[in-house]
């Protein structure tokens, strides 16, 4: 391998070595959730070789920021030799065991920081090794829970449109993504549908009672909606109802003021469990360790993964309310279920790690202080024609775009994928920005920069994108 060294944090490969890399690609690489027809028509990836703070680089030298922390990941940053040194220290000390009952010393401590972190009664901790496996867990003892209660009839669960909760055969259950599923049907039964909380599209959702003009309202006609599901299809048969603090796919969608607390009365009425799938709000995202604080909720579980290592090792938990554990407690009833690298010794050393710098460089604090200055940065783009909607919350947010601002009128599908694979793909990736362009329901641009960032990287995200999307009409 020939390199070439640019600067301190910036590598590049020859052109030989770059051909290679992107032959083996072709030949054995299949990527997920990506159109394999790239690497076949020759085309190639990016190949990312390096990362240092907010900066990624690719194999060719060139510099991008980080505007998706990876994959709403990185939440501390790139290049914390803190972190990889700690790993490295871990896996020579015992770099593996299972918690098949046995245990080891990080997975005990992390635990007990998580659950001190938590809201409420949530105190103990269930290890999977990513949020997929996290939701799966969630929905596995859920089912077995109501069985051991007695009430062996509950085992649907509601969900969210577009909400994205994971691609394991029950996550997918979960998921609200028609598209994402039809290919695998059947999918594990007992998965509903409710409207989301996109007060973008109040409108459309609910016509004719003009939620469009009242957040508060909008969001008590959505919870509400939980209430009619969970009617219809019969208290006795719902297990619980899966909803993120703030929906992802779809384009960041925050719960309106009133929402989670009618959620938890709905649940509360009919026996449900409500489970906050933090997969991506926990960890500073939104502000604090779990956005259920943020928006005072108060749930029965937690799914969690991604920035509790700022992706430096897998990892990911279930964390899980006394009540759902107290039968769990007595005698020889076991949950059958678990995974090889769950609580795995580096990944738990390293989250520990990693949770003693968001202490001591006070990320929460900092999201907090500078998402209204990130909001208002991008709240110029709403200037643009193409600019329907900014919304989210912390470093979180999403950009809509629109064919026709008056009347709120989304692309069609050609117009969509012309739009964002055709134009909006490349062109980000040539100004030198990595961020999300997604079409999970409305073509949607998704920032999530690690929380290390502040107003100086807003404003160059904010001028990429001002720039990108002024260009953008001429495409379609």
């Amino acid at each position: 391998m020939t390199l070439t060294t640019l600067t301190e944090t910036t590598v590049a490969f020859s052109d030989a070595h770059n051909a290679e890399l992107q032959q083996k690609a072709k030949d054995h690489l299949w990527m997920h959730f990506s159109r394999q027809s790239v690497m076949e028509s020759g085309a190639g990836v990016p190949i990312i070789v390096k990362g240092h703070g907010h900066h990624i680089w690719d194999s060719k030298g060139k510099q991008y920021i980080d505007g998706l922390s990876g994959l709403f990941t990185v939440n501390a940053g790139h290049g914390r030799k803190r972190l990889a040194e700690v790993a490295a220290k871990q896996a020579e000390e015992l770099a593996f065991f299972p918690i098949w009952s046995y245990a080891h010393p990080n997975a005990i401590e992390l635990a007990d920081r998580l659950a001190s972190y938590a809201p409420g009664d949530l105190n103990r901790v269930f290890y999977s090794t990513g949020g997929g496996e996290a939701v799966e867990t969630a929905f596995k003892l859920a089912k077995y829970y109501w069985k051991l209660m007695g009430r062996p009839t509950k085992h649907k669960v509601i969900s969210r449109n577009v909400a994205y909760h994971g691609t394991p055969q029950g996550a997918l259950a979960i998921t609200g993504i028609p598209a994402m599923k039809e290919m695998f049907e059947p999918v594990t039964p007992g998965g509903f549908r409710v409207p989301n909380t996109n007060f973008y599209r109040a409108d459309e959702m609910s016509p004719g009672l003009g939620l469009g003009d009242n957040l508060e309202m909008f969001g008590q006609w959505a919870a509400n909606r939980i209430e009619e599901m969970i009617e219809f299809e019969g208290p006795e048969t719902v297990a619980a109802v899966f909803l993120e603090p703030v929906q992802n796919s779809g384009g960041c969608f925050p719960p309106p003021p009133g929402y989670f607390k009618r959620v938890r009365e709905i649940c509360d009425k009919y026996d449900v469990l409500l489970v906050a799938d933090e997969v991506i709000t926990a960890f500073g995202r939104i502000g604090n360790i779990f956005a259920s604080m943020t928006y005072d909720i108060q749930p029965d579980m937690i799914t969690c993964a991604k920035g509790m290592t700022s992706g430096y090792s897998p990892i990911g938990a279930t964390i899980i309310s006394d009540r759902i554990y107290e039968p769990f407690k007595h005698g020889d009833t076991t949950f059958y279920h678990g995974y090889t690298f769950g609580g795995h010794p580096v990944s738990s050393a390293v989250a520990l790690a990693n949770l003693d710098i968001f202490e001591e460089e006070k990320l929460n604090e900092n999201v907090r202080e500078n998402s209204p200055v990130f909001r208002k940065e991008l709240e110029k783009l709403l200037d643009l024609p193409i600019v329907g909607d900014v919304r989210g919350a912390g470093y979180f947010f999403g950009i809509e775009l629109v064919k026709d601002k008056g009347t709120k009128e989304t692309f069609s599908d050609e117009e969509s994928e012309r739009l964002l694979r055709g134009y909006l793909s490349k062109a980000l990736y040539e100004a030198g920005l990595y961020c999300r362009a997604d079409d999970r329901g409305d073509p949607v641009i998704q920032l999530a920069p690690p929380l290390t960032v502040g107003p100086k990287e807003f404003a160059e995200m904010g001028e990429i994108l001002h720039g990108v999307l002024s260009e953008a009409p001429k495409y379609m």
